[in-house]
């Protein structure tokens, strides 16, 4: 009795690891080759858009022997330059912190010896103007001059609103490209293969997606060159005035799979 039950329970014990293999060789295999009526396309995309602002990074670094003093010789030139922008009419909603950092600053002898030299303050800041404002461009640089901020580069930009913008337009534009390149497959495979292999011509239901990119920088057109203060806004104000925006091409890229039935 008790080696027909040992007999009874191995049997089931081998049972149920059948049922477990083929179940994972099963979902295994699914995943693999997620079966032979789908077929996954990439889809792409590219629209027009014209930026619609225009900003202006200034970076602004100072030292002291202590960080209340880097941070306040820095704050002194941040308050000079809202100053200039309020008078050459700016509103304060236009002048935005990118990055703050206050940090130890150390330099290094020509033995490899570390020298503490106190501490650095560095902010960077942005000015930002509608891109149909771009005769102010020369007001602004003017104005980091005379606060004695560093001018780092001048980029068009799209804003947020129309980034969301162009950025649904083209991804509903390659989600349409990604079908069209599925239906090109589907009809351009032979007939007697579709038969063979169990499908019809037709592209059905969307199974899975995903994105893969959404392309969008913004538009340089200066950057420093580490000649010196007064020489970069020198030449940024003469690149400014030559400033002619156009068009830009925002990209989107999607993966799709769709059922063949």
């Amino acid at each position: 009795m008790i080696k027909n039950t040992a007999v009874q329970i191995t049997t089931i014990i081998s049972v149920v690891v059948l049922i477990i293999a083929f179940s994972t060789l099963y979902i295994f295999n699914s995943a693999v080759n997620p079966g032979k009526n789908s077929v996954n396309v990439q889809g792409l995309a590219t629209v027009k858009a014209m930026p619609d602002v225009i900003s202006v990074y200034f970076n602004i670094e100072t030292t002291g022997n202590t960080s209340e003093e880097a941070k306040d010789a820095n704050s002194l030139i941040l308050d000079e330059l809202i100053t200039e922008l309020l008078k050459q009419g700016f509103e304060r909603k236009n002048i935005v912190t990118e990055n703050y950092n206050i940090y130890p600053n150390y330099e290094w002898d020509k033995d490899g010896k570390q020298i503490d030299k106190g501490f650095k303050a560095t902010h960077s800041i942005r000015v930002e103007i509608d891109s149909e404002d771009s005769d102010k461009l020369g007001s602004i640089i003017d104005a980091g001059a005379n606060a004695g901020a560093g001018i780092s580069y001048i980029n068009f930009e799209l804003s947020q609103k129309l980034q969301n913008q162009y950025k649904a337009e083209a991804m509903k534009l390659a989600a349409e490209d990604a079908r069209i390149k599925a239906e090109a497959i589907a009809s351009g495979t032979g007939k007697e293969h579709m038969v063979a292999e169990g499908f019809n011509k037709e592209v059905g239901d969307l199974i899975s997606t995903s994105v893969n990119d959404f392309g969008y920088y913004p538009w340089n057109v200066y950057s420093t060159r580490g000649m010196g203060v007064a020489e970069d806004y020198a030449l940024a104000k003469v690149e400014a005035t030559n400033i002619q925006p156009g068009e830009k091409e925002v990209t989107a890229s999607v993966s799709a799979t769709f059922e063949l039935k």
